[in-house]
């Protein structure tokens, strides 16, 4: 996946995580690290939304990942901004 495509990934995913830490007043990974500890929703409601919050900000961890390893790969070949920096039209 190139750059470009990684980054219009992470933007997307980082809107729904904004629209869930609006919705439950609460930032992603602290929800994360309680959601993989076991913690039940108190709400059966929240269940799916719950399910999902935690498969998109898995999926933007991976992006995360995925964006610096791809920014290490090209910089090794031109260690500067200017290799990376790609001005939308």
């Amino acid at each position: 996946m190139a750059l470009q495509e990684i980054l219009v990934d992470i933007h997307a995913l980082e809107e729904e995580i904004l629209d869930f830490e609006r919705k439950y007043g609460l930032r992603s990974e602290t929800f994360y690290v309680a959601y993989m500890s076991g913690e039940e929703p108190e709400d059966d409601n929240w269940v799916l939304d719950f399910g999902e919050w935690a498969s998109v900000y898995r999926t933007w961890l991976a992006r995360q990942a995925e964006y610096r390893n791809e920014v290490q790969r090209l910089q090794r070949h031109a260690p500067s901004l200017s290799g990376l920096v790609r001005v939308a039209a």
